[in-house]
């Protein structure tokens, strides 16, 4: 069975957390999108895993991971990030593979990256991390696979510079590559977890372009960046928080702003809503439920995953966007330009809070009924229905109302 697991949002939802949650229970987990630009907080009791580039599965002790042809990948990033997993008692040595497919970023790309923001009209504020970069060269055909580091004609035309940086990684590589359609072909029988990175509005051709993210990051993504063909996709999950949030620039329909900064405030500190990969403080909003119900449908999703809903235990209301104006009309769908984005006004609709804590259960019976009624409102709206709860960061405070590995 494959299991696709994406953000629904712009990023930060929880995605590795139900990554590590779900990878108990499956053979394999791959990652079919992004780079170093992403971010996955994983705590396991006493310790905190941050994660750019390894599946967040690796935390499962015998788990595969594999870093698939979506990816675009840093040699450097990703063994420093595999030193770190391991000073912290996760050993990975052969629990590593890597698609022979996948792009390399190389050093010339963060400095490139940089600079071509600069120069934009409309700066995106990117990582700086050579994605997209490494993406352009992947769209344009000048981009370096991993396998093109054993192609003589390729690696002859690289700068001297560039061979001198590579050739400390070609040994280690080698040990890790793999044809992934082969591999993948193995793993028939096999319950494989796909992996998304960032959310589905960031999405190179669904998202808020062209503040997005240069990767495919809605489920489609997984059968072209885990080399299965659409049809081997049994199931789609989709993570989404009780309130919004964005880092970078680009258009945020719902973000608390003005008289709700307050609010905003005490939403990022309570959710500690900065950045993993950047350390950047998140942009906080209201729980959008027009671009929840388009990322439902843009991703196929069977079921979403909610998180986060306990941060709002012990206040009197909480506000859900159900509606946008724009320029004085009411309308009920995702606009597809950023500058209609920009101007758009929440139509927010005002919930009583509840008694008792979301954090304190364990089981949708458990749930205080106030908060029912919110879960209930959304799967109404988008037509989605809600399979499992995040309450808090340890694994033990998540759990399923539906079964993940059952095929839908």
């Amino acid at each position: 069975m494959n299991l696709v697991v994406v953000g629904a949002q712009w990023g930060d939802e929880g995605k590795g957390k139900m990554v590590d949650y779900l990878a108990d229970d499956a053979d394999v987990v791959v990652r079919f999108s992004g780079g170093a630009n992403a971010g996955h907080t994983i705590k396991v009791g006493e310790r905190t895993f941050a994660l750019h580039l390894i599946p967040a599965g690796i935390i499962s002790p015998g788990k595969t991971v594999v870093l698939g042809n979506g990816m675009v990948i840093d040699p450097a990033s990703m063994f420093e990030e595999l030193a770190g997993i391991a000073a912290q008692g996760i050993d990975w040595r052969g629990r590593v593979v890597v698609s022979d497919r996948a792009h390399l970023v190389l050093p010339g790309y963060k400095s490139e990256d940089r600079a071509i923001d600069e120069r934009r009209a409309r700066p995106i504020g990117t990582t700086g991390r050579g994605i997209g970069v490494a993406y352009g060269r992947k769209a344009s055909r000048d981009g370096v696979r991993v396998a093109d580091l054993w192609d003589p004609v390729v690696w002859n035309s690289l700068s001297p510079s560039d061979q001198e940086w590579l050739e400390p990684f070609k040994e280690k590589l080698g040990e890790m590559k793999v044809n992934l359609a082969s591999y993948m072909m193995g793993l028939k029988d096999k319950k494989v977890l796909l992996e998304g990175a960032q959310g589905a509005l960031l999405d190179l051709d669904h998202g808020t372009y062209p503040y997005v993210s240069s990767g495919i990051s809605t489920t489609p993504g997984a059968a072209l960046g885990a080399a299965l063909g659409p049809r081997k996709i049994d199931k789609c999950l989709g993570v989404f928080k009780a309130y919004q949030t964005r880092v970078g620039n680009g258009p945020f329909p719902t973000e608390m702003a003005g008289s709700d900064e307050e609010l905003a405030h005490e939403l990022r500190e309570l959710g500690h809503e900065y950045g993993v990969t950047t350390g950047r403080p998140r942009r906080i909003g209201y729980l959008d439920l027009v671009a929840l119900r388009y990322s439902g449908w843009i991703n196929s999703l069977d079921g979403f995953i909610l998180s986060h809903l306990n941060l709002y235990d012990g206040f009197e209301n909480i506000g859900i966007c159900t509606a946008y104006e724009l320029d004085g009309e009411e309308i009920d769908f995702f606009p597809s330009c950023a500058a209609d984005l920009e101007r758009i006004k929440p139509i927010i609709k005002t919930f009583p809070g509840w008694e008792g804590k979301v954090a304190d259960a364990r089981s949708w019976e458990e749930i205080p009924e106030g908060a029912k009624d919110v879960v209930k409102f959304i799967e109404e709206f988008t037509g989605v229905p809600v399979h499992g709860y995040s309450v808090g960061p340890l694994r033990s405070e998540t759990f399923m109302k539906e079964m993940p590995w059952t095929a839908s």
